[in-house]
């Protein structure tokens, strides 16, 4: 008997095994959303996307974070047929329509509301417990950032006003025992959060609920944007996705994201930056856009308008005849050199 025989009849765990033959360690299943930029911001990929583990969503108030949550969901739902969504609510902002608006059905989600740290810790701890590695499950938790403790709320009641030192451990304690059960099981847990501004001479938005969140994460969205306007009229948001943390993407990577009020999320959006900046999309004139030859050099026709190259007939050609899809892999994934800078405030 070998030594390694040796060890692995020695565990008393059910689930040791050899590295290389370690279904924990090596089924990486990823599903991808409908937005490129999005699997970018996730995995690093254009054809990766959402895996297991904790995705920790956070940014100010109206930043998009529970639709990005959502937009996540219901490619999962999508993907699995069989699939339910675990959403724990504690800020009571989503009505069915946003369920709606990414092609939810409601009859799959089991909606658990909660008031304080502890609730979400003991019912979402006896979820994960119950579940088995075959089961296809999304946890969505909106928000952690508007999470009281127990003990906050009892000394509001009891009418006593001292400062509450009890949730940041709480909260650290949750996500410590909930990071072993997301790998096992094989489930992705999308968690909501706030973000506030430290004070100094260089005040930087931190994500809020302590130090915990930064060491169970394995991705965390630090969410920018600014207005789009037609005129004075504001049309939409350019999101800015921060890569505050993550275990594919380069940290401080930030990936672009537009939503307009008619389109919702724009599927291509944050790609033309990209291309632009890489080469594989040219700017003959002001306002006008168009392909790249990447032999030759030469500008292919047609030229399309901005919003015109917002459609599988610009891209497509892109991404099934060059290495766009390869370049972008380098361009974010950890390991790699960064090929261009991006100008994306």
């Amino acid at each position: 008997m070998s030594i390694m025989d040796k060890l692995k009849k020695n565990s008393k765990l059910k689930h040791t095994a050899i590295l290389s033959e370690s279904r924990f360690f090596n089924e990486k299943d990823f599903t991808t959303t409908d937005v490129p930029m999005i699997n970018v911001a996730l995995s690093g990929s254009v054809d990766g996307g959402l895996s297991s583990g904790m995705i920790v969503l956070a940014g100010p108030s109206k930043h998009f974070k529970t639709s990005f949550a959502l937009l996540m969901a219901s490619a999962y739902l999508k993907k699995h047929k069989d699939a339910v969504m675990l959403f724990y609510d504690s800020e009571f902002g989503s009505p069915q329509a946003y369920f709606k608006q990414f092609d939810i059905d409601t009859a799959r989600v089991l909606h658990t509301p909660i008031v304080n740290v502890e609730e979400l810790k003991f019912d979402l701890i006896g979820q994960l417990e119950g579940m088995d590695r075959k089961d296809n499950v999304i946890v969505v938790i909106d928000s952690i950032g508007n999470l009281a403790s127990k003990k906050e709320m009892e000394d509001t009641i009891n009418e006593k006003s001292v400062a509450d030192m009890s949730r940041a451990k709480a909260l650290k304690g949750l996500f410590r025992m909930t990071t072993p059960y997301l790998a096992m099981k094989n489930i992705p847990l999308l968690a909501v959060n706030h973000t506030y501004m430290e004070i100094g001479l260089f005040p930087k938005a931190i994500v809020g609920g302590g130090t915990g969140i930064y060491y169970s994460a394995d991705n965390i969205w630090i969410i920018g944007r600014r207005q789009n306007k037609t005129g004075t009229e504001v049309t939409g948001y350019d999101f800015v996705v921060n890569i505050e943390k993550s275990r594919y993407v380069k940290e401080k990577s930030k990936i672009p994201v537009t939503v307009s009020w008619e389109g919702g999320v724009e599927k291509y959006s944050g790609l033309l930056e990209v291309a632009l900046a890489a080469g594989y999309v040219g700017k003959p004139s002001n306002g006008w856009y168009c392909r790249v030859d990447r032999e030759t050099g030469e500008i292919v026709d047609p030229k399309y308008r901005e919003k015109d190259t917002l459609t599988a007939e610009f891209w497509d050609p892109i991404f099934n005849g060059t290495d766009f899809k390869e370049f972008i892999q380098k361009q974010y994934t950890i390991g790699h050199k960064a090929l261009i800078e991006l100008d994306i405030e």
